[in-house]
């Protein structure tokens, strides 16, 4: 982002209206290059961390390239030799930036075998639930409490530990849609209630009730998580003895 400023710095330094505001050009178009790789990132870094994951949707990374080679081709069109110097720039630029932050993710990950209407029932209900906990995050720094921050951050960790649970086995939507969404939207409430109401009051009940209420939505999602990697290998189990009897009904070896 810093390289955005550069044709700001040198505009005003410009002779005629026509480079001054190709150099203001050449600086937005900089800038916007920088905040889509920086979305490209993320998003290539919550594919990464995710066992099962659609590909970005859209290429952030390679549109930050374009972006980028054409705001540098806009600032050196005006200082060297004009349209071709311009040019070659730009496409330098935008090939190292494709060699620095390289290509978005180009293909699902760990999607064979899995119904495609489940897994979009799946994205749509963490999509929302990371909202909620967005908000939650966002209502809870109103307190001033760092405590309260934290506490908020760690059940932030947990439910999105039961995210990638459900992920990597969507007929567990179901079993988590009240945790999803009821309970999350619930928790979102109360954290808003409570950093109002603290902030004003610095009142020690209210934030040790707060604090109970995280209290016993941690436990639930543990308890709640623990009961869906339970029911997956149960079904592993179950998939597994059906394998054996047809083996053995065939006749095949099979191991104890």
């Amino acid at each position: 982002m810093a390289l955005a400023a550069l044709p700001v710095m040198s505009a005003f330094f410009q002779d005629g209206a026509t480079a001054l505001a190709g150099n203001l050009l050449a600086a937005a178009v900089l800038f916007a290059g920088a905040l889509v790789t920086r979305e490209g990132l993320k998003a290539e870094a919550a594919w990464a961390a995710r066992k099962i994951a659609r590909r970005p949707a859209v290429p952030r990374k390679i549109f930050g390239a374009v972006l980028t080679g054409a705001g540098v081709m806009l600032a050196t069109m005006t200082g060297l030799s004009g349209l071709i110097a311009g040019i070659v720039y730009g496409v330098v630029a935008g090939a190292l930036h494709l060699t620095a932050f390289g290509l978005d993710p180009m293909r699902d990950k760990g999607m064979e075998g899995i119904d495609a209407h489940q897994t979009n029932r799946v994205a749509r209900s963490i999509e929302e639930a990371e909202k909620h906990l967005a908000a939650m995050q966002d209502a809870v720094r109103r307190a001033k409490d760092r405590e309260a921050e934290s506490r908020v951050a760690r059940v932030v960790q947990k439910a999105r530990a039961m995210f990638r649970t459900v992920e990597e086995d969507p007929r567990d939507l179901s079993a988590a849609r009240k945790f999803l969404g009821v309970y999350l939207m619930g928790a979102r409430d109360a954290t808003a209630k409570f950093a109002d109401l603290y902030a004003q009051t610095r009142d020690a009940t209210v934030k040790r009730e707060y604090f109970a209420l995280l209290d016993d939505l941690e436990k639930g999602m543990d308890a709640k998580r623990e009961t869906l990697l339970v029911t997956d290998r149960t079904d592993l189990d179950v998939e597994i003895e059906v394998l054996r009897d047809r083996l053995k009904r065939d006749g095949l070896p099979v191991g104890e």
